[in-house]
């Protein structure tokens, strides 16, 4: 039997002949330098809706990004059909750097990172004061989440008709975040989605709560050109409303340069992804009294240079405490 070389000068040797008359593959991808400009707005499916100038273009992810998946709020660059005409098909081939990421995982111990939204520049945390009740450790936990990924918090407070927020403002004055409280008739009225939009004007904001508080109402009255369904049931026995949103997306804002981007009602805010060392940034006043700290300092151990930093008075002890707060909320259960 005869047997070739890999470098062979056979002349003789027969090639199999290409049946579908293309042309062979090759490693060497296109670079698509005409790609179009856009920005995902939903996901659905491994359906993409993107806006592209001034139309929505359904697309799909080309195979050569591999595992990489575009989320809303990426900015994409696409090739094929553009016309965004029904049944037409663009492919996204490029995922631009993402400038802010809030993920999350499903629980603590869970290893498999969810992304929420790319590119957000805010978190607005919705809470109930009552009906379902609020959630600190949740809202810890979003606020984790926040300065991890680079968002600036938000905290919005409904249904101030049935309960008042001093208790939760107390709690999370110490953070210095901006916040808005809300009531049932001021939604209706417009006075409450007045107020909320002077805080997204120019930016990206990501809406995230605990089912039943009311997060797809407050979005519905920002954006009523976008009016989502809404089902206000919440469950007497656990307090747990049902589902609104089912996958996250983005609502241009008419009367204001921004995006709201709306996303599903979570009920449980898994961190397992986070390293808690970057949480000490969301402290610029703390964070320079961490140089004198030992080596991969928890900053809630007795060797910690914090305590000393607030003792010489460069920052209030409330501050540290509302850190502390934050850090141990990965060792801590939502329920706790």
């Amino acid at each position: 039997m005869r047997r070739y070389g890999k470098h062979t000068d056979e002349d003789d040797i027969r090639t199999r002949p290409n049946r579908k008359g293309n042309r062979p593959r090759t490693h060497i991808r296109p670079k698509h330098e005409d790609a179009a400009e856009g920005m995902v707005l939903t996901v659905d499916r491994g359906r993409l809706t993107c806006l592209v100038g001034d139309r929505t273009v359904m697309a799909m992810k080309a195979r050569e990004l591999g595992r990489k998946a575009a989320v809303v709020g990426d900015r994409v660059a696409l090739v094929g059909d553009l016309s965004g005409k029904k049944d037409t098909l663009a492919r996204i081939v490029r995922i631009q750097e993402r400038g802010s990421l809030l993920r999350r995982t499903a629980d603590d111990d869970d290893p498999y990172e969810r992304v929420v939204v790319a590119n957000a520049d805010q978190l607005a945390i919705v809470t109930a004061l009552a009906d379902p009740e609020p959630r600190p450790r949740l809202i810890d936990r979003c606020l984790v989440a926040a300065f991890d990924g680079g968002l600036e918090p938000l905290l919005v407070m409904t249904k101030s008709d049935l309960a008042p927020p001093d208790k939760l403002l107390e709690l999370y004055g110490a953070l210095d975040i901006p916040y808005v409280v809300t009531s049932r008739e001021e939604l209706e009225n417009g006075d409450a989605a007045d107020r909320v939009r002077a805080h997204l004007n120019g930016k990206i904001t990501a809406f995230v709560g605990h089912s039943g508080v009311g997060k797809t109402t407050l979005v519905n009255a920002l954006v009523p050109e976008e009016r989502r369904r809404v089902t206000g049931h919440v469950n007497a026995v656990t307090g747990r409303g049902r589902h609104t949103t089912t996958s996250a997306l983005a609502l241009p804002l008419t009367a204001a340069d921004g995006w709201v981007v709306d996303t599903p009602g979570v009920r449980s805010f898994g961190l397992a992804h986070v390293d808690p060392s970057r949480v000490i940034h969301a402290f610029p006043d703390l964070e320079p009294g961490t140089e004198g700290c030992p080596r991969a300092c928890s900053h809630d151990e007795p060797d910690c240079a914090l305590d000393a930093w607030v003792e010489e008075g460069h920052a209030d002890p409330a501050r540290l405490f509302s850190l502390r707060r934050l850090l141990a909320t990965r060792d801590r259960r939502e329920g706790d």
